[in-house]
C-alpha cells in the first residue's frame, strides 16, 4: 500500500505517518531524511545533493525524484510506503506519477488532513508555551508569524495538489482537527475502504 499524506504545516502529517507506518507495516519516507541518508551513504545522487546543499541551493526535483526512486526499490518498501512532505508541487506530483508507473506501482490513497488555519496557529502557540513551561527549547519555527509564512507557501505551491489528486479520483479527506487517535481511525477507515 502506497500512501501520500497532504495537509498544511502543523496538520499532523508526520505524527500520522509515523503511527500509520507502525500499524500497517509500511515505511515512512520523509524527503529530508532520504536526502541526508543518501549523503551519508555516498551514493551518486547523495554526492549531487551534498554539493547543492553546501552551496546553499535548493535540491532539484530531478534529484529528489531520483532519491525516491532509489529508496522505494529497497526491500523494506516492498509492502508499501507513506510519503511525508512529498510531493509539494504539481510538477513533483506528475513526476511521481510517471515514476510509479514506470515501476509498475500505484498510489493507493492520497489523504488530505484538513485543518483550520486559525486553530493551527493556536496549536503552534500552545506547543511553544508547553515547551517553555516544561523547560524545553522551543522550535525556531514554533511561532505564529513563521507559521503564517509557511501557510502562504503551502497555499501557493502545495494546495493545488488537492485538486490534482481529486481530478485523478485519488483524494480522500479526513478531519485533521480531531484528536490524534480519531484522525488515525479516519485514515484507517479510508485505507480499509470504509470512508
Amino acid at each position: 500500500m502506497n500512501v501520500i499524506l497532504l495537509g498544511a504545516p502543523g496538520a499532523g502529517k508526520g505524527t500520522q505517518a509515523e503511527a500509520l507506518a507502525q500499524r500497517r507495516g509500511l515505511v515512512q519516507l520523509s524527503t529530508g531524511e532520504m536526502l541526508r541518508a543518501a549523503i551519508r551513504a555516498g551514493t551518486e545522487i547523495g554526492k549531487k545533493t551534498e554539493s547543492v546543499m553546501k552551496s546553499g541551493g535548493l535540491v532539484s526535483d530531478e534529484i529528489v525524484i531520483g532519491i525516491i526512486s532509489d529508496r522505494i526499490d529497497e526491500p523494506d518498501c516492498k509492502n508499501g510506503f507513506i510519503l511525508d512532505g512529498f510531493p509539494r508541487t504539481l510538477k513533483q506530483a506528475a513526476a511521481l506519477t510517471k515514476l510509479l508507473a514506470a515501476k509498475g506501482r500505484n498510489l493507493d490513497a492520497v489523504i488530505e488532513l484538513r485543518v483550520d488555519d486559525a486553530a493551527l496557529i493556536g496549536r503552534i502557540e500552545k506547543r511553544a508555551a508547553d515547551a517553555l513551561a516544561a523547560g524545553q527549547p522551543v522550535r525556531a519555527d514554533d511561532n505564529a508569524e513563521t507559521l503564517k509564512l509557511r501557510l502562504l507557501a503551502y497555499y501557493r505551491e502545495t494546495s493545488p495538489l488537492i485538486g490534482y489528486y481529486f481530478a485523478h479520483d485519488q483524494l480522500k479527506t479526513v478531519n485533521g482537527m480531531a484528536a490524534i487517535d480519531d484522525v488515525a481511525q479516519q485514515i484507517d477507515d479510508v485505507l480499509d475502504g470504509k470512508a
